[in-house]
């Protein structure tokens, strides 16, 4: 549909009728693929859509089974990673390829470092490595020594890093997989920034990511797959939003923040003066029971950090945290479990699940405490009906109960993620990115589950990096800057601009200011 052909002039690379199998998937089938110099192509598409198949094929990882890829018109069988890097392609994937003790300089030429001449020839001529990765460095707007070992950079610096790595073998495409995926607003703007610099020096750019908003700032083209085929191809003045989503679901998905009225009760949770010296400062709110209270802010702001310190996970310094008015004492997870609390983490793969083991043992674990027989004898049919039971509420898509979590897609993972604090039938539940790295139709039905579990009562703390995440599923939101509770604004006044001149700690300007009398912004702990 839509989407004429790039230009063949400018055509470097192109990718015809492209299939892969495995085991009982059909990943990829002829799927086809257009890239120009100095263009931006967003690939998207749900998780299991063959996105990262295509990419792996193109990066040397997997071998095609059938189809034709060109480069710059020439016909080539791309037969390993290095071998791409030859061909001009590299790719940047969400975990970073990174050595952490070696300097950013290190490792842009890692493997590749230049020699000292003459006899000298099995030295590496550090001074000449450093003065070329600053030279990459500096090509990209990066504000980075090239002497900086990359475990003290921030992840957006060691991003550009990745980048600079990727130039250092003059790589004419480069694939990026969710590359905002970790990054604040800011951030990602200056990302954009060293993207369109790289269209301006004619390096062609693969983007993916789940993030439509993101799509829409900086993409020329979009390809959608489904299924493992190309569904299709429009310009970006083309495409609107739903146009995009109803390609990747193969349904009308509607709104996608499904935030539902719920009555909001009396106070739920009280956290006072919540302290982690040089990490989070007297941070101070309210949850009402109900309610979804969201936290926004730039990476660091300390977000993560507060509601970790609630969970127990993290130890505090000072502070008090109240249930129904009541003062608890949560010095671990356990005590945070004993009070109704749940925590849905950031970071799923390591912290939310044990991907070795099952979808059933996964769900049921946190609770196994309510399935056992004079604290001995686990009743089994027990835990096969509950975890059952979270299976069909949440709409995962399994084989069977059996099947190892590392099979699940990333939205199905996070609905394990969730079902597994669902079981415990908490009062409190704390969401860090609940939606982060999942496709959009898991991700509209992940919202529409937290407005359910608001309906039914449960006070919901959620922490997103995406704004509009943020603006259409919280009641109210909490903003924090550099560890601080920097306002508490309600739906009705909250805007991006709003938002995200409260957490730069910026002085907010006239023109984003509520008029008096109107419900305007609470500083600190409203």
């Amino acid at each position: 549909m839509g989407g004429r052909m790039v230009s063949e002039q400018n055509l470097i690379l192109r990718v015809e009728g492209v299939s892969k199998a495995f085991p009982g998937v059909q990943a990829l089938s002829d799927v086809d693929l257009e890239l120009a110099a100095g263009e931006v192509l967003a690939l998207v598409g749900e998780n299991g859509a063959g996105k990262s198949t295509l990419m792996k094929i193109l990066s040397g990882a997997y071998r095609k089974d059938a189809g034709r890829i060109f480069i710059n018109g020439q016909e080539v069988e791309i037969t390993g990673p290095r071998h791409a890097q030859q061909l001009g392609i590299a790719i940047i994937y969400q975990e970073f390829n990174l050595a952490p003790n070696l300097s950013a300089a290190a490792n842009i030429f890692l493997g590749r470092e230049p020699r000292r001449p003459g006899p000298g020839r099995l030295f590496v001529d550090r001074r000449r490595m450093e003065q070329e990765a600053q030279k990459l460095l500096d090509r990209i707007g990066a504000r980075i020594s090239a002497s900086t070992l990359v475990h003290d950079l921030s992840v957006a610096e060691r991003q550009m890093v990745e980048i600079a790595k990727a130039l250092a073998v003059n790589a004419r495409i480069i694939i990026m997989d969710e590359p905002t995926s970790a990054l604040g607003e800011e951030e990602v703007e200056k990302l954009f920034e060293v993207i369109r610099t790289l269209k301006q020096q004619g390096i062609g750019i693969i983007f993916i990511t789940h993030r439509l908003e993101e799509v829409f700032r900086i993409a020329d083209r979009i390809v959608v797959l489904r299924d493992g085929k190309r569904v299709g191809s429009m310009l970006i003045h083309e495409a609107t939003p739903e146009k995009v989503i109803q390609l990747m679901v193969g349904r009308e998905v509607g709104d996608l923040f499904q935030k539902q009225k719920a009555e909001i009760g009396p106070p739920l949770l009280e956290v006072r003066g919540l302290t982690r010296r040089g990490v989070v400062e007297n941070v101070s709110f309210t949850l009402r029971r109900g309610e979804i209270l969201g936290f926004a802010g730039l990476v660091g702001a300390g977000r993560t950090e507060t509601v970790r310190m609630i969970f127990g996970a993290d130890p505090k310094d000072a502070g008090e945290i109240l249930i129904e008015g009541k003062p608890v004492t949560i010095e671990s997870p356990k005590d945070a479990l004993a009070a109704g609390i749940g925590f849905v983490p950031e970071d799923r793969g390591n912290h939310g699940l044990i991907l070795s083991l099952s979808v059933l043992e996964n769900i049921v674990l946190p609770s196994l405490h309510q399935h056992t027989r004079l604290g001995i004898w686990l009743n089994r049919l027990g835990l096969y009906q509950t975890a059952q039971e979270f299976v069909n509420k949440l709409n995962i898509r399994v084989t069977q109960l059996q099947q190892k979590a590392m099979f699940l897609s990333g939205g199905n993972q996070q609905k394990v993620v969730v079902a597994k604090w669902l079981a415990l039938r908490p009062r409190i539940l704390i969401m860090d990115e609940p939606t982060r790295g999942i496709d959009v139709g898991a991700k509209a039905e992940i919202h529409a589950l937290m407005s359910r579990l608001a309906q039914e009562g449960v006070g919901i703390i959620m922490v997103s990096s995406e704004l509009p995440e943020v603006l259409g599923m919280s009641d109210r939101i909490l903003v924090m800057s550099e560890g601080r509770v920097a306002a508490i604004l309600n739906r009705e006044e909250a805007t991006q601009e709003l938002i995200m001149a409260y957490a730069s700690g910026e002085k907010i300007a006239e023109s984003l200011e509520k008029p008096a009398g109107t419900g305007s912004a609470t500083p600190a702990n409203g």
